[in-house]
């Protein structure tokens, strides 16, 4: 068949609030997956989606994990070999809601709302990832209608436990793999570029999580009785967290850089002409001077350069009041962003050596793990990526950009390393989407085109 999507793009423009309202019913199932109250509801979602791709005339069907169950469903045309064959990836799954007192509406009660800046989709879920994995969906229910069939082999999967660690992920797809094999999968998680220019995640840092704990006296102490004299586990593990750092801002791991790349002219080049203005993305946040590694652009120090960050300290009394001791034990969470070909298990043992050493008489340490995967770079050398960011182009107002992202999505790494396929991310998300956040929201123009996006890659994708 031809692919063209004119009429197609019609028929999005004439059905998108059809479109809307399933989504908000989708919306409407608080599929939390970290939160066991809610085991029925992921089930709710998953039974949702599968009905609803039934109704496209797709072979869907529910797989049973040890935790929330996975969506996979395939286009009637999986014989047609002559066909290129994508999987679609995306995840029904949802954040917890809290603190619900700083919601405007409650957030599994979704709805359409009027904004200064225009319509929102309002509800949890709705940027991360149901309104991003719906477009998807849409844009192959309006080619169906139009042409009956896609142009595409397709499978689509969907978990359910992207927002709580993926637990069951890499087992099912290592179990899975002769139904999941694809020539390139696509992923719908992620955003645009400021407003209006459409992105293409070619780089993905990975992502290890310690947590350490070190234990001094066998109880908090007097401070007045012992201060000056015992061991302050607080003071030992402030110090371990400011060495971590130099005075330029770089990470003083030994080896921690081993397969760090620097940038190519090319990708510098075109970080630069984004014209990012670090002092307004800061200033969203209330801060206003840029931090990090001297010498470096904003951008790269989000995209291309590994970090060791400390998310969460804990020591002593913190309640109301005053309370005058030495704490026995203190505790920090500290994250560490990876780039290149940097092994976060090698990083790890060389953190807690690391640590060791640092440690004075009297003290101990205990270390706690928290994931550990690797850097994603997509090989933008396949043809699918420049049809891709083509047909991202003709449809936003600014060209599309190949970028880099500063967080992890770690499923795109087991596509490569379990099924051997790269991994397209594109999404349609704005920065003031509050993802993870009360208020989550996702603009109804980004739905719309996102819609429309993904029937032109559908159609470039299907070009020879």
């Amino acid at each position: 068949m031809t692919a063209t999507p004119e009429a197609v793009l019609a028929r999005i423009d004439e059905t998108l609030p059809e479109a809307t309202e399933r989504l908000l019913d989708l919306l409407r199932i608080p599929s939390v997956s970290t939160d066991p109250a809610h085991a029925g509801d992921c089930r709710a979602a998953a039974e949702w989606l599968v009905n609803d791709l039934r109704r496209l005339g797709l072979a869907a069907e529910i797989h049973p994990t040890p935790g929330h169950p996975m969506v996979v469903a395939k286009t009637p045309n999986m014989g047609d070999h002559s066909l290129p064959h994508v999987l679609f990836y995306g995840h029904y799954d949802v954040q917890p809601a809290d603190p619900l007192d700083l919601w405007k509406r409650p957030p599994f009660d979704s709805a359409l709302e009027d904004t200064p800046e225009g319509k929102v989709i309002r509800g949890r879920g709705a940027s991360d990832d149901k309104g991003q994995l719906m477009t998807f969906v849409e844009a192959c229910r309006a080619w169906i209608s139009v042409h009956d069939e896609l142009p595409l082999r397709i499978t689509f999967f969907f978990e359910g436990e992207e927002e709580s660690g993926s637990p069951s992920l890499v087992p099912f797809m290592k179990e899975n793999a002769d139904i999941l094999g694809a020539d390139l999968a696509l992923i719908c998680d992620t955003g645009l570029f400021g407003r209006d220019t459409p992105a293409i995640v070619t780089s993905l840092r990975g992502l290890l999580g310690e947590e350490i704990t070190i234990r001094a006296a066998d109880r908090d102490l007097h401070s007045g009785m012992y201060g000056g004299l015992a061991r302050n586990p607080a003071h030992v593990l402030a110090q371990i967290i400011a060495d971590l750092h130099d005075g330029k801002g770089r990470v003083t791991l030994p080896g921690f850089h081993d397969g760090v790349p620097e940038l190519s002219p090319g990708q510098r080049a075109q970080w630069k002409a984004l014209d990012f203005d670090a002092a307004a993305f800061l200033g969203e946040a209330g801060l206003a001077i840029p931090a990090g590694e001297a010498g470096r652009m904003p951008l790269e120090m989000i995209w291309s350069r590994p970090t060791a960050e400390v998310n969460g300290m804990e020591s002593g009394y913190t309640g109301a009041g005053f309370k005058t001791v030495l704490p026995a034990e203190a505790r920090a969470k500290i994250s560490f962003r990876l780039v290149g070909r940097q092994d976060p298990l090698k990083i790890r043992e060389t953190f807690r050596t690391w640590v060791r050493a640092r440690l004075p008489a009297d003290c101990r340490v205990e270390f706690t793990g928290h994931g550990a995967s690797p850097a994603s770079v997509m090989a933008t050398d396949n043809p699918a990526f420049e049809k891709t960011r083509r047909a991202l182009s003709r449809e936003w107002p600014r060209e599309a950009a190949f970028v880099g992202c500063g967080g992890s999505i770690p499923v795109a790494g087991h596509f490569r390393e379990i099924l051997g396929m790269d991994a397209l991310l594109t999404g349609f998300g704005r920065d003031d989407d509050n993802i993870h956040s009360p208020n989550e929201k996702y603009d109804l123009e980004c739905f719309h085109k996102g819609i429309r996006s993904w029937a032109r890659i559908i159609a470039a994708l299907a070009s020879g």
